[in-house]
């Protein structure tokens, strides 16, 4: 890091944070990286954050906030499931931020769920404390509930569609922020996308599933460049771009990306990450989902309550997520996309004796995501210069 400091490079500070209310779940999704994965950190950690924890980590984001001089910064209140802590922890939770942060800085606020809690109780505590509410959801009933499921193998859908229908009414619709689906690769990718689709999400991101070349995705077979993945990637795109609808996250990244602009998004693109995570416990976390590769990958050795945040950005981890193209292998240097995919999702690159160092064990799905996509762009370009528009 001191040879990165002599070169001139600085850490980029945390704008979002991820605060976990709730250590456990109400479902038993089969490709949670919380709980059916390699890690089992949850096993140690609080069941609810208490009120000391909570204005502990509050207090932490003030003082990043007020030493970096940040004018905004996002806060989502995340489990295992965060509901389950109740609507008083939730509202305790927004107080602690609303109170802490300066008000030279936008706070926004969020909760990601299954939505199997949304009730009028929690909805009145959303409204009171301005928190938007992100669902997660795969897709239609056949498609949803063969992962998302109860412990006992029953399907979620019926409940979420509940919530939902709930969340959209006309005098809580303002309160809704998106749909969250992870990709099941046997879905058909349109009638998956429309069905999403009906339920009028102001924001739509696919998430694949997740997996490394040691521990390999669902049908991704890392010794294969058949690109199961990116070719229903490359149908929902197509479905979204002949009508967009709602924004897809992960398109609108890939299309920044190739026009030259900058990913906001951890999944693509060789932007600086600034996030970080706090569990019931305060402890601080990288992005969560490395919890996927091993135990304690996540992991950053600091919490709240001897730790600032600045601490962590020293970290070997997340400074590997913030220098950009310096953290890629060879191979991905010499591929002429690298820029847009960033060899992927920072877990997503991990290999057994070798780290993080690698390409994306998508790696031949995003190339043929790219590609398509840069096809149509160049296209349309095509097309509206000879349209002299």
């Amino acid at each position: 890091m001191a040879a990165l400091r002599t070169g001139g490079w600085r850490p980029t500070p945390f704008r979002q944070f991820i605060v976990k209310l709730h250590s456990r779940c109400n479902l038993s999704c089969t490709y949670c990286y919380v709980y059916s994965m390699g890690d089992s950190t949850w096993r140690s950690a609080p069941r609810v954050a208490d009120p000391a924890t909570l204005a502990a980590v509050a207090g932490r984001i003030s003082e990043h906030v007020e030493r970096h001089r940040l004018e905004s910064v996002d806060v989502v209140f995340h489990g295992g499931e965060p509901l389950l802590a109740g609507p008083p922890v939730l509202a305790s939770a927004a107080e602690a931020m609303r109170r802490a942060v300066p008000t030279t800085c936008s706070v926004r606020l969020s909760v990601q769920t299954n939505g199997l809690l949304l009730n009028e109780q929690v909805l009145a505590v959303l409204h009171r404390h301005r928190i938007q509410v992100g669902v997660s959801l795969d897709g239609p009933a056949e498609v949803n509930d063969r992962h998302r499921v109860y412990a006992d193998g029953r399907g979620s859908y019926a409940g979420v569609a509940r919530a939902l229908r709930l969340l959209r009414s006309p005098e809580h619709v303002s309160l809704y922020a998106g749909l969250l689906c992870t990709i099941d690769v046997r879905s058909n990718p349109v009638s998956t996308y429309r069905s999403l689709l009906d339920l009028q999400p102001p924001m739509l991101d696919f998430l694949l599933p997740h997996g490394n070349w040691t521990t390999p995705p669902p049908l991704r077979d890392p010794s294969s460049v058949d690109p199961v993945y990116g070719r229903w990637l490359t149908a929902a795109f197509d479905a979204w771009a002949a009508r967009p609808d709602t924004r897809i996250r992960f398109f609108e990244q890939l299309l920044d990306g190739l026009l030259g602009g900058h990913s906001l998004s951890e999944s693509v693109g060789v932007s600086p990450v600034g996030v970080l995570v706090f569990d019931t416990a305060g402890r601080l976390e990288q992005v969560d989902s490395l919890r996927s590769v091993r135990h304690g990958a996540a992991a950053v050795g600091m919490d709240v309550h001897t730790h600032s945040l600045d601490d962590a950005l020293g970290h070997p981890g997340v400074v590997a997520r913030q220098i950009g193209t310096a953290a890629l292998p060879d191979s991905c240097l010499e591929c002429p996309v690298h820029r847009v995919c960033g060899a992927g999702f920072y877990p997503h690159r991990y290999r057994a004796g070798t780290g993080y160092r690698n390409p994306s064990v998508y790696c031949p799905d995003l190339l043929h995501l790219i590609r398509h996509v840069q096809r149509r762009v160049a296209a349309q370009v095509c097309a509206l210069g000879r349209s002299g528009t």
